[in-house]
């Protein structure tokens, strides 16, 4: 984007900058706000408040964002679709590790973050600063970051009522009868593999809710596409569950996808995307609704599937 410059009309006095320069921007007032925040906005030359009120007659500049600068490791930082000072919600592209642990110790989402210079929330630790939930590594879409102590308390005990509204759309293998289904079941690590989960008896309480969005062929291997709505957080929940239930994700190997189905519909990861998030704003109790597109990878793959994309 290049510098924009506005005049302020007299029809616009009274009204507080963030409010005004959403309007004449055309983006959610949560975006012009953190314009705002990050001094990427003066009005007659100095830099204002969000809550400054507009007399009728200035001229506010928005000043063109700077590149995004390099993350750790050479990784960008993700796209940002909703932010204000307490939080933000970015879409993680496929392929990017959400905080450092084992195997790998740069190069992740939490670091690319930091380096960009948003404010991460302490509260999170020092490995997991302002990560309240998480994606696996080859799922994309959106997640839900804290910026500050307060947010990131308020988000884990939203996610611990169940009040974060968290939606996925998941391609998987076969045909059910049941338009809609429900799977209750715990989960823990798989004891012969330590990188997997499976269902038992002594894992966590999990549970995922599933809506048929469509039903389409990879080859002559019947597919759908579901509609999953989590419950619960547990690791690789959606794919353990699905495959539990004896509908593995296209494309996800380490939990039974068949590799003709991936081959038919050029996947190249598990089909799994975390399309929508809803929530209550923990500090200011705005609700914050936001969704995220399929990536290109996957629109392809609904495609050869011959399966329409539900609209959002």
């Amino acid at each position: 984007m290049t510098s924009r410059r506005f005049r302020a009309a007299p029809e616009d006095a009274g009204l507080r900058l963030d409010v005004a320069l959403a309007g004449w921007m055309g983006e959610p007032r949560s975006r012009a706000a953190a314009r705002i925040q990050r001094g990427e906005v003066t009005v007659d030359g100095n830099i204002a408040a969000k809550s400054l009120r507009l007399a009728g007659d200035e001229t506010v500049q928005v000043a063109a964002p700077p590149d995004p600068p390099r993350g750790a490791a050479g990784v960008p930082p993700p796209p940002v679709r909703w932010e204000d000072e307490h939080l933000m919600v970015v879409a993680k592209p496929v392929g990017l590790v959400v905080h450092p642990g084992t195997g790998r110790t740069a190069g992740t989402l939490v670091q690319a973050l930091a380096a960009a210079g948003y404010p991460l929330a302490r509260a999170g630790g020092e490995v997991r600063p302002g990560i309240v939930h998480r994606l696996d590594r080859d799922t994309s879409g959106l997640l839900v970051v804290a910026k500050t102590d307060a947010a990131y308390q308020g988000l884990v005990d939203a996610l611990k009522r169940r009040e974060v509204d968290r939606r996925y759309l998941a391609l998987v293998e076969g045909i059910e009868t049941a338009g809609s289904g429900r799977v209750d079941a715990p989960i823990g690590r798989d004891p012969r593999d330590r990188k997997r989960f499976t269902v038992t008896a002594a894992g966590s309480p999990a549970v995922t809710h599933w809506e048929v969005s469509g039903v389409g062929h990879a080859g002559d291997r019947p597919v759908m596409l579901l509609a999953c709505r989590l419950e619960t957080g547990r690791t690789h929940q959606i794919r353990v569950h699905l495959a539990f239930a004896g509908h593995p994700v296209a494309g996800d190997r380490t939990y039974g996808g068949g590799r003709d189905v991936a081959a038919a519909l050029g996947l190249t990861r598990p089909f799994l995307h975390a399309v929508a998030l809803r929530l209550d704003h923990p500090v200011t109790g705005e609700r914050v609704a936001v969704d995220e597109p399929l990536p290109d990878d996957l629109a392809g793959a609904l495609d050869l599937a011959g399966v329409a994309a539900p609209a959002s």
